[in-house]
């Protein structure tokens, strides 16, 4: 019968790369995954932060970050204050201490409703993965390699496996709004 991995695979990424997105979402509370998507500039190439530096929690509300090379410390500075963290770095010519001011009300409806942009866009690319599942099977269909009760049956399992993903997209989505609102 009909291999559905390639669409299960492809609509599971989906769900991690929301998980990631979400991730970089400042909560108020110090989480290294905000500096995920940060790039220095390290000798001329770009380099993710993590890959130049040392980044510590020493309280919940603090990240601490130690260059390993002295001189890309006004790099990281720089990034920081490019990015839209909102965070103000206090550089003290080793290391950088990054405060997480608390959310105010604005800003944690602000990430919220960034949150559920993030879980549409997502659901978006979920609905084109089944929509491309379902023309192949047409092809297939055309083509005479698979029945038209193949098909059908074919269509109503990649529905299924959309309405799974979809759900599963929302669980994200409202575990984020929940410790977005709860902080």
């Amino acid at each position: 019968m009909t291999d559905y991995k390639e669409f299960e695979n492809k609509m599971k990424k989906t769900c991690d790369a929301l998980t990631s997105q979400l991730a970089t979402l400042r909560a108020g509370r110090a989480n290294a995954a905000v500096l995920d998507q940060l790039q220095v500039d390290y000798y001329g190439s770009p380099t993710p932060i993590q890959q130049v530096a040392s980044i510590a929690t020493p309280d919940p509300r603090t990240l601490l970050i130690q260059p390993w090379d002295g001189s890309v410390l006004k790099g990281i500075e720089k990034a920081i204050l490019a990015s839209e963290l909102g965070i103000n770095p206090q550089n003290d010519g080793r290391q950088i201490r990054l405060v997480f001011p608390p959310l105010t009300e604005e800003r944690r409806k602000e990430l919220v409703k960034q949150t559920k942009k993030y879980a549409e866009e997502s659901k978006v690319a979920i609905r084109n993965i089944r929509r491309d599942a379902i023309e192949k099977f047409k092809k297939q269909q055309k083509a005479s390699e698979i029945t038209e009760d193949d098909y059908k049956i074919a269509e109503k399992d990649i529905q299924k496996l959309t309405d799974e993903y979809i759900k599963e997209l929302d669980k994200i989505a409202e575990k984020k709004e929940k410790e977005l609102i709860e902080i």
